[in-house]
């Protein structure tokens, strides 16, 4: 018995809720799946699957194996993905984790372009405003805004850099005067980030002037989008990356506010960092999504 392709044929046989679905997904006859995987419950000797007429279902012991099998064949994909990750075509799959506005709005609408550019590149793309652990998520590459803690850990490679503007809409200004130094904001709703109990303050540099506020607001969140509608509605001031309110500020919807100062929300800054694991460096599948990135990101 080919013991791998039996279990990958076990595998598929769950997924697909039955064997002639697993037998078309992965090219073959019917009667070789319902063969390989009695061979396996044979060598075994126990029952993987419940059968009826109609539809099969798992086993208390088909689903411990089962999920064994998943891992099996999971870290043979990989091994097998870190041998040609080495060669000179980009091909396996690229697991990515990026902040949700990000990449729905930098990343997603070039992502065609990047697997145009290389037919054998599979992205797994997924969206988390939280920091990605690399090893226990098993993510390639994670996309981060801001400083990240460097460490002999992780590779933190810069990809580009942002800023993050003060604003507010026009229909809030009406009724509330402009700020025009950062400590007039301690008289306003701002509506802030969420970022689980860091950066309370926002810090603001022009010259050799530095100054940090405890700012104050009703509403705050882990989403930007959702700042940023707050904002448009009139219910505040706000400090979002200006790839996010570009267009608001240049339709009107938003106005930018003490423009002279630098921001940013306590000590963080305006970079944009890619971060994979040391034993990840000279994978070619990392070197073109960073080169993607930073294309992107260059034509603005």
């Amino acid at each position: 018995m080919d013991k791998l392709l039996a279990l990958k044929m076990f595998v598929e046989t769950v997924r697909c809720g039955g064997y002639s679905s697993a037998a078309r997904k992965l090219g073959l006859s019917t009667s070789s799946v319902t063969r390989q995987v009695a061979g396996l419950e044979q060598e075994l000797g126990a029952s993987l699957l419940n059968r009826t007429t109609r539809h099969i279902s798992v086993t208390a012991a088909g689903q411990s194996y089962f999920d064994k099998a998943v891992a099996i064949l999971d870290a043979v994909d990989e091994a097998d993905a870190f041998v040609a990750d080495r060669g000179s075509e980009v091909q396996g799959r690229l697991r990515v984790s990026v902040p949700v506005e990000f990449g729905r709005r930098i990343i997603a609408p070039h992502l065609n372009r990047l697997l145009e550019r290389y037919p054998g590149l599979e992205i797994s793309l997924s969206l988390s405003d939280q920091v990605s652990d690399l090893l226990s998520e098993q993510i390639d590459v994670s996309v981060r805004l801001g400083s990240t803690v460097v460490s002999e850990d992780i590779v933190s490679k810069r990809v580009g850099a942002f800023q993050r503007w003060v604003l507010a809409s026009p229909d809030y200004l009406k009724h509330h005067p402009a700020p025009r130094h950062p400590h007039d904001l301690l008289e306003h709703q701002c509506l802030r980030f969420d970022y689980s109990g860091s950066h309370l303050h926002w810090t603001f540099q022009a010259d050799d002037e530095t100054v940090q506020l405890n700012v104050q607001g009703r509403l705050h969140s882990n989403n930007a989008d959702i700042l940023r509608e707050a904002a448009i509605a009139g219910g505040g001031v706000t400090l979002l990356a200006d790839w996010l309110v570009r267009d608001d500020v240049a339709q009107g919807r938003l106005v930018r506010l003490l423009a002279q100062y630098e921001v940013n929300p306590g000590s963080a800054s305006g970079c944009i960092n890619a971060l994979y694991l040391p034993n990840h460096r000279g994978s070619s599948r990392i070197n073109v999504f960073i080169e993607f990135l930073e294309e992107v990101l260059r034509a603005g």
